[in-house]
């Protein structure tokens, strides 16, 4: 029996580790489709893991996805990706989050 991902929010390390996995690429084929996407849920509901699946997906991993629905659904290519983790921001302020997000960006 495989192991469950508590806690573990990287794709990568989900799939090479052998843990537990639900397939939801076909969703995410489905929203890679889509021409305008917003993303709300709650705390601990997998956006972190949505978003690392997504990075995987756009730096052209195919390996990852093998035995996955996406693997031969999409065009496999490299993309330039762009995090920004808005955790590590303080907000607080309009000043302070303008300051954050400059701050990553200098980082790029």
């Amino acid at each position: 029996m495989k192991k469950l991902p508590l806690a573990i929010q990287t794709f990568s390390e989900i799939i090479e580790d052998g843990y537990l996995y639900v397939d939801k690429t076909q969703q995410i084929a489905e929203l890679i489709q889509s021409k305008y996407v917003f993303l709300s849920r709650p705390r601990r509901f997998g956006k972190s893991l949505l978003v690392s699946t997504l990075s995987e997906i756009f730096s052209g991993n195919q390996a990852l996805f093998q035995g996955l629905y996406i693997y031969d659904k999409i065009k496999w290519q490299a993309h330039p990706i762009i995090h920004i983790d808005f955790s590590v921001i303080d907000f607080s302020t309009k000043t302070e989050l303008r300051e954050g997000l400059l701050d990553l960006l200098d980082d790029i």
